[in-house]
């Protein structure tokens, strides 16, 4: 019994021991798990995010790179803003408290005070406010001649006319896009968040009776690191590399692809090929914008109003009573990815070579492509063609042709035709990857003769105000989607006149009188493109799993995921416009090949939404037949693994892991690192007194012996 006694009490301070080091141990995993759960609530506490913003992000080419990224982290700097130019001063020479993020009024957004701040190592990021109005001398980032190289003109082919040395067409052109910057920029598409950063500069970081500003100061943070680097050429080969012998791949880029959209007005083989003899106009334009930032591509001008024209027209001829007696067809044709060196032409035309695609360039008989309609002097539109290909002769009595044809279709309408000159090359158009291809017989139909009209090209201010589309104030969403515009009404008097000479180009030979564009469809049109995507007709015509690509701000960029809502759109206007509404089934809809006589080969069929019932919150659906297809609108550079190509578009974007924006108040240097060394002192003197009082915790912990115990 004595001896089991004086076990327990050596034993003792050991348990003590064990029982405090559990304490210990408890105690800091309640803290871990409060620290967890706090954790979030303390971050916002000290940050305040900023949800409404844009990114530059990173492009590639074959031979270079452009656009912008932060560091791996993230970068951090002083919020300083700059209203005028003089303010540049306090960032660039004077101000103590370096690197600055650059809070820039969207007016001096421009190359001459981005060439100051670039390479500045005291810049570390620069964030962007829209600036309102527009600026009035214009804004155009992209380059003063678009996609030159990837057109038709070049020393072999009228080179006169290359790298616009007869017409500059973007004579505003910063060429800005298209430059490498070494630190984040973004944009504040929120007039709110900016004036909370400008609220937090005043209260924080502006100079007080001269002196210089104390902390805290208020910060910004970006963060926008970028994987890829040098060219596509580089990053395609990585990528492929890790594809190759990595379980897990990590795809640093990703090529700018979606598809095109095409239709024709009488319904073709579309997994077949037309016959040789048959003869097809095609008419085009350009779906896709691009701007500064990343998915921010309005394009009212552009694009938009272009292929809202185009699509105005298809439904008016499709309503003509004999257009199935047209002795030519007619093929409705949206090109995707033209911005960036015709990504979608050029696929097309690589396709017809390859017999990849139901047409071949021998059965096109003419092309008219609309290019930037909306901004007409005195409602006249320009008539382009190609001097070089104009003089072989029989191609020059085809142009002739065709130039009469739409001169004369413009007779007793609002709208004005005139030839640009003969003299005069063609301005930047998905025409000219045709003509490198084939002497085709074609024109693009402009509002400008020489220099774009467009004084926002490829950017941010292509907006629905710079194609004066002006609404009463006072309407609600529905009675603004009904409205009809000037400009509605404007761009219906030139779907009308392209139809009209269409039918002529097909062979019609009966009166045009009737054929009509309905400015309240273009006017539907144009909000739901420009305006609000998300309204009423939009959600009619579509199928019910695509409700999600239904954004409130339409933007028009190309991207890297397809289709982009763009194309999920106009592919579906084009069938409401120009289908027919037939008594299938949901079930016969969508398994068309279960039906006798659906001839799927020749017709594309779709389950749609619907309008709402008038009397329940249900939809009433139907099905579409049409014949509205997609094609692809990747380069053939990455079909073909030439990465390096200079024949077609290598553009591709680079991978991020994450975007995002977020405003704080920094402390000083000095009180960052005193907090640091007293926090690592008490950690130290934390450890020591936790090893002491563990070696010594038979001694500290032990309980006196009972003196009636004897040991022996």
């Amino acid at each position: 019994m004595a001896v089991e006694a004086a076990g327990r009490a050596w034993g003792a301070p050991a348990m003590a021991a064990a029982a405090w080091r559990g304490a210990l141990w408890g105690l800091l995993l309640a803290v871990l798990a409060a620290g967890s759960c706090q954790g979030n609530s303390v971050e916002r506490k000290i940050y305040i995010p900023l949800n409404k913003t844009a990114p530059c992000v990173r492009l590639l080419n074959a031979t270079h790179q452009i656009g912008c990224q932060s560091s791996i982290s993230g970068d951090t700097g002083v919020i300083h803003v700059v209203e005028k130019e003089e303010d540049l001063n306090w960032v660039l020479a004077d101000g103590p408290h370096p690197p600055y993020m650059v809070l820039l009024d969207g007016s001096l957004f421009n190359r001459r005070v981005m060439q100051q701040l670039k390479g500045a190592s005291r810049v570390s990021g620069l964030a962007v406010a829209i600036a309102k109005p527009s600026p009035p001398q214009g804004f155009s980032p992209g380059l003063k001649c678009p996609s030159d190289g990837f057109g038709v003109y070049s020393k072999d082919y009228g080179p006169q006319f290359a790298h616009c040395n007869k017409t500059v067409w973007n004579p505003v052109g910063s060429g800005l896009s298209y430059e490498d910057f070494d630190f984040p920029i973004f944009l504040l598409e929120d007039a709110n968040e900016t004036q909370v950063i400008k609220q937090c500069y005043q209260d924080h970081n502006v100079p007080r009776d001269g002196s210089v500003p104390e902390y805290p100061l208020c910060a910004m943070q970006l963060f926008s690191h970028m994987h890829a680097v040098t060219s596509t050429v580089t990053c395609m080969r990585r990528s492929s590399l890790q594809s190759t012998f990595s379980i897990n791949p990590e795809v640093v880029c990703d090529p700018l692809l979606d598809y095109n959209v095409w239709s024709t007005l009488q319904p073709i083989n579309s997994s077949g090929k037309v016959d040789p003899e048959k003869e097809v106009v095609i008419v085009a334009t350009r779906i896709d914008s691009h701007s500064f930032f990343w998915n921010i591509a309005p394009g009212a001008e552009s694009a938009v109003s272009s292929f809202v024209t185009h699509l105005a027209a298809a439904e008016a001829l499709h309503k003509a009573s004999d257009v199935h007696l047209l002795q030519r067809n007619i093929m409705f044709t949206f090109f995707q990815g033209e911005t960036f060196d015709y990504i979608g032409s050029s696929r097309m035309v690589y396709d017809m070579e390859k017999d990849k695609f139901p047409l071949r360039l021998d059965n096109i008989h003419s092309f008219v492509e609309l290019n930037q309609v909306a901004l007409r002097n005195d409602s006249v539109l320009w008539m382009h063609t190609d001097p070089v290909s104009r003089m072989n002769e029989s191609v020059d009595i085809q142009v002739r042709n065709l130039l009469d044809i739409l001169g004369r279709s413009s007779l007793g309408a609002n709208v004005t035709l005139q030839e640009a000159g003969f003299s005069q090359p063609l301005p930047p158009s998905s025409f000219q990857r045709f003509l490198r291809a084939r002497h085709i017989p074609g024109v693009v139909l402009t509002d400008h003769r020489t220099a774009f009209q467009n004084r926002y090209y490829q950017s941010m201010y292509d907006t629905p105000e710079n194609i004066q589309m002006q609404y009463p104030e006072g309407l609600s969403p529905e009675e603004t989607l009904e409205y009809v515009t000037d400009t509605a009404k404007s761009l219906a008097e030139v779907a009308t006149v392209v139809a009209r000479a269409l039918y002529r180009l097909a062979g019609g030979a009966n009166a045009t009188s009737a054929i009509q564009a309905d400015p309240k469809t273009v006017s539907r049109m144009l909000y739901g493109f420009l305006i609000k995507m998300n309204n009423s007709w939009f959600q009619s015509i579509i199928k019910p799993d695509l409700k999600g690509i239904l954004g409130d701000v339409p933007q028009h960029y190309v991207a890297v995921s397809s289709p982009v809502n763009t194309t999920y759109l106009v592919q579906y206007v084009l069938a409401n416009l120009t289908g027919t509404v037939v008594n299938f089934t949901k079930d016969e809809c969508l398994n068309p090949e279960k039906s006798p006589n659906s001839e799927t080969e020749m017709y594309d069929y779709a389950w749609v939404q619907g309008s709402l019932d008038p009397n329940s919150t249900s939809r009433v659906p139907y099905c579409v037949r049409s014949t509205v297809h997609l094609s692809k609108a990747l380069s053939p550079a990455f079909e073909l693994r030439q990465w390096g190509s200079t024949e077609y578009s290598t553009w591709t974007e680079s991978r991020w892991k994450e975007i995002r924006a977020r405003i704080f108040l920094v402390a000083s240097r000095e009180l960052e690192i005193i907090t640091l060394v007293v926090g690592i002192a008490i950690l130290v003197f934390s450890l020591l007194a936790t090893y002491f009082i563990n070696a010594k915790a038979d001694v500290l912990f032990s309980i006196p012996r009972d003196p009636g115990a004897v040991a022996y």
